[in-house]
C-alpha cells in the first residue's frame, strides 16, 4: 500500500549551501519528481516535505480563487509551484501556488504560501527579493495579504490585486477534508449571493 506521505510538514535548514549546490539539488530533485520544496536565501536552505493537509489547503485557496476569476471574467495564468530563482539575489523557492493576472509573465503577481509549521528561512525575504508584487499566507484558517509596497512587504486587509474578493469566505470554503467539487459548488453559490 502507498503512503501519503507524513502527517505533519517536515522542515528543517542546512547552512552556508553555496548556489552551485542549491542549483544541483533543486535540478536533482526535479529529476526524481521529489515532493521536497526548497527555499534558498543568501546560503540557507530549507527543505520541507509538505502534508496531505498542507497540499489540499493549497488545492482549495487556488482552486477557489480561480472559480471566483472565472466568475469574474478576470483572465488567470497558473503559474503553479514552479521554481523561481535569480543567482544576483541568492534567492529561490516554489510557491504552493502561483498565478499571473491580466496576462502572462515570467514572474507570478501573486504566490500563495499555506504554513502548518514555522518557515525555518523568511519565504517573505525570499519573495522580496524575487520581485513578487502580493503574497498571501494561509495560516490558522485565514489569509493574510502582503503587498510589495517599494521594498518591503506591508501587511494589508485585502488584495490589491483582487480587491472585491472576500478573502475571509474564501479561507472559510478551503477546509481540508472537504471535497474539491462541494468546496467550489458551495463557494460559487455564496458569491452569487452577493
Amino acid at each position: 500500500m502507498i503512503s501519503p506521505g507524513p502527517a505533519v510538514e517536515d522542515r528543517f535548514v542546512i547552512h552556508g549551501v553555496p548556489w552551485h549546490v542549491y542549483l544541483l539539488l533543486r535540478d536533482s530533485l526535479d529529476e526524481s519528481r521529489s515532493r521536497l520544496r526548497l527555499t534558498y536565501l543568501h546560503g540557507e536552505l530549507e527543505l520541507m516535505t509538505p502534508s496531505p493537509e498542507h497540499e489540499e489547503r493549497k488545492s482549495l485557496i487556488g482552486r477557489l480563487l480561480e472559480a471566483w476569476c472565472m466568475e469574474r471574467n478576470i483572465e488567470l495564468y497558473l503559474h503553479g509551484s514552479t521554481t523561481f530563482r535569480d543567482e544576483r539575489a541568492e534567492r529561490g523557492l516554489e510557491p504552493d501556488e502561483s498565478y499571473s493576472v491580466g496576462e502572462r509573465k515570467e514572474l507570478p503577481d501573486l504566490a500563495i504560501e499555506v504554513v502548518s509549521s514555522s518557515w525555518r528561512v523568511n519565504k517573505l525575504e525570499t519573495y522580496r527579493g524575487l520581485g513578487i508584487p502580493e503574497v498571501w499566507v494561509a495560516r490558522d484558517g485565514g489569509i493574510q495579504v502582503h503587498t510589495l509596497t517599494g521594498d518591503a512587504y506591508q501587511p494589508a486587509e485585502q488584495s490589491g490585486l483582487f480587491p472585491d474578493l472576500d478573502l475571509e469566505l474564501l479561507a472559510r470554503h478551503a477546509t481540508p477534508g472537504t471535497s474539491l467539487t462541494a468546496a467550489v459548488r458551495a463557494f460559487r453559490h455564496a458569491i452569487a449571493d452577493r
